[in-house]
């Protein structure tokens, strides 16, 4: 079969207009092989979104955005994206705008909530998320507060530095600095002198300490012998205790040392037998025969008569 020239013009046309519309499409970021669903959201601010703006469910590229226009004769912005069926979310869902990197592309995602299935036409919450500049003006905005006071608290304080150092004060700062500065002279030279002495002494030095090296050896010998020590105080005091018990019956008025303390009957007594034995003594030496002789003839003994 042969196709006249007006039928391969005819299917040239329609094969331009066909691709044509595919590549419109393509450059707007519409599938047109794919069935999808489409949704609106107001924004009062779309951070510079334009539309193919990509549309993305937890980071996957799920639709773009058709078309950008003001709502209603207001300031406000409405955005139209699509979104293909196969993805399912609630109506209650959040369409955020957010930065996509540093270099800062945008685009658009869906954030699901708990709900009832969002129907193509719905319209979805908006929201903005913060980009990287509002979120280091909000760290940097307090820091610049804080540089600011430090700068205006270090400038009141130079000012009453200036103020407190005028030039009695530097002279006399200048003076302390310079009396330092000889205090480190003197203490070098007494550390030399202080070397000096060290060196010339060292044979002394090394002798007095090998003496307290011998002393703390003669200490430690006699530290062992605080046991004897230690057993002869326990003997004095077991002594000491013994003499206080015969003190202690002696004070308390039994037996004869008492007696002999205390009681002066005993004494009398004493004194009595000492005076018969002298008289006995005596009595001996000038009569001895009324104590010894002999007698063959049975001789009567002298009574004895008391000496007057």
């Amino acid at each position: 079969m042969k196709l006249s020239n007006e039928i391969k013009t005819a299917i040239l046309v329609l094969s331009g207009i066909l691709m044509f519309i595919v590549g419109f499409s393509y450059l707007k970021s519409n599938n047109i092989f794919s069935s999808d669903r489409t949704f609106f959201a107001i924004y009062d601010d779309i951070e510079g979104v334009s539309v193919g703006t990509p549309v993305t469910v937890s980071g996957f590229n799920v639709g773009s955005i058709q078309d950008i226009s003001f709502y209603q004769n207001t300031m406000n912005i409405l955005v139209k994206f699509r979104v293909e069926n196969k993805v399912k979310f609630s109506k209650n869902s959040v369409a955020q705008i957010y930065e996509t990197g540093l270099i800062g592309g945008k685009a658009l995602a869906i954030l699901p909530n708990n709900g009832p299935l969002a129907q193509s036409g719905d319209t979805l919450r908006s929201s903005v998320a913060p980009g990287l500049t509002e979120l280091v003006n909000d760290k940097l905005s307090p820091l610049q507060e804080k540089i600011e006071s430090t700068f205006v608290s270090a400038d009141s304080l130079l000012k009453n530095i200036n103020n407190v150092l005028d030039i009695n004060s530097q002279n006399q700062i200048k003076e302390s600095f310079s009396q330092l500065s000889d205090l480190a002279i003197n203490l070098k030279e007494s550390a030399e002198n202080l070397n000096s002495i060290i060196n010339s002494n060292e044979i002394k030095i090394n002798d007095i300490v090998s003496n307290v090296d011998n002393f703390s050896s003669n200490f430690s010998s006699l530290s062992n012998s605080f046991s004897d020590v230690e057993l002869i105080i326990g003997n004095l005091t077991k002594t000491s205790n013994n003499l206080n018990s015969i003190i202690d019956e002696i004070s308390s008025g039994d037996g004869t040392f008492n007696q002999l303390i205390y009681d002066d009957s005993m004494i009398k007594s004493l004194n009595e037998a000492s005076n018969n034995l002298n008289l006995l003594m005596e009595d001996l030496r000038l009569n001895p025969k009324r104590y010894v002789h002999f007698s063959l003839f049975g001789k009567k003994n002298k009574e004895y008569q008391t000496k007057k």
